[in-house]
């Protein structure tokens, strides 16, 4: 073991200070940090605490979107009218990612950067891994690699990231709000998480020192949407597979989609080939077909994932299927 310095944050510039001192982390509910310490995973040498900061609030913005505040719990957030009423896409997901237990305690924010659940990286006794301690090797590619990635992966890293919540706000054109040494910035939830390419240590955009305060939602307009969770067992359990599909109609054509992916790669894997498939046509059989294919392009399985690919392709036709009223 080693000494820990415990630090409860006044104000947002305060838990910014705080977090300037190197091997310094932020902490809310730490459903996932505690573990990853306890493991030997993370080794933080101060612990800056943001859960009594006033960040929890889940409000209206004037032009019809909605502000979730980075330490609202889980359960808040998927419980909250507004929530219930506009994003049912994104009440639906947080249901499916955890326990109640979990979901009480975990945040907004910490849901945003939880870390894999890639055996190889949590068990330190495995194996090596690059993500863990970047240039050891990736134990995983010549390992057990059932719940790795088949899209976005890269010979130093086959993680895959474990949140339902963000494939959710990623279909719904969600933004994250930061603040950090240099300022306050907005990163589209799409561009928040990264792939692995040679730098798979890093899981995000998220610099140094920066805190995540907000997710802003634009306007709802999606009409029809669903979320699709495939996993080994129906009570908590990470996803094989996910789909968050969400669809805009003109008429009886679908005027826009998004279709995103969890369980796949190293980030929620927006399916754009996908949706272009989807705008412009009627809801068809053929068109869930060719969007379905289209969503699975580039695919590269390994020894033990294989199956996910066709479990992707029918995942996300199902999930297309129910949110356009086809089921």
């Amino acid at each position: 073991m080693h000494s820990i310095s415990y630090d409860r944050a006044r104000d947002v510039a305060h838990a910014i200070e705080l977090a300037r001192q190197p091997g310094a982390k932020f902490i809310g509910g730490g459903t996932n940090l505690l573990d990853l310490y306890k493991s030997g995973v993370e080794r933080p040498v101060r612990l800056v605490d943001v859960s009594r900061l006033p960040l929890a609030g889940i409000m209206e913005l004037p032009d019809g979107g909605l502000r979730i505040g980075a330490t609202a719990s889980n359960t808040a957030t998927a419980n909250h009218p507004l929530v219930r009423q506009r994003y049912r896409l994104l009440s639906d997901a947080l249901l499916n990612g955890a326990s109640s237990q979990l979901r009480n305690m975990a945040t907004v924010g910490g849901n945003l950067l939880q870390r894999t659940r890639c055996y190889y990286f949590t068990d330190p006794t495995l194996g090596p891994c690059n993500k863990r301690t970047p240039g050891a090797g990736c134990a995983a590619r010549d390992g057990y690699n059932r719940i790795h990635a088949i899209l976005g992966a890269s010979e130093q890293c086959i993680a895959t990231n474990p949140s339902d919540m963000s494939v959710a706000l990623c279909a719904l054109d969600a933004v994250v709000r930061l603040h950090g040494p240099n300022g306050e910035r907005a990163i589209p939830l799409a561009d928040f998480h990264r792939l692995p390419e040679d730098r798979p240590q890093d899981d995000t955009v998220i610099a140094a020192g920066e805190l995540i305060t907000a997710v802003d939602l634009p306007p709802p307009r999606f009409t029809a949407h669903h979320y699709l969770k495939v996993r080994d067992r129906a009570s908590y359990e990470f996803a094989l597979v996910a789909v968050a599909a969400a669809l805009e109609f003109d008429g009886a054509s679908v005027r826009d989609a998004r279709v995103v992916l969890g369980g796949v790669a190293h980030k929620p894997w927006r399916a754009q080939a996908a949706e272009d498939a989807l705008r412009g046509e009627p809801l068809s059989n053929e068109t869930l077909r060719s969007a379905a294919e289209a969503a699975v392009q580039g695919a590269r399985p390994l020894e033990h994932n294989a199956f996910k690919i066709e479990l992707a392709r029918r995942a996300v036709e199902r999930a297309l299927r129910i949110a356009g009223g086809m089921a």
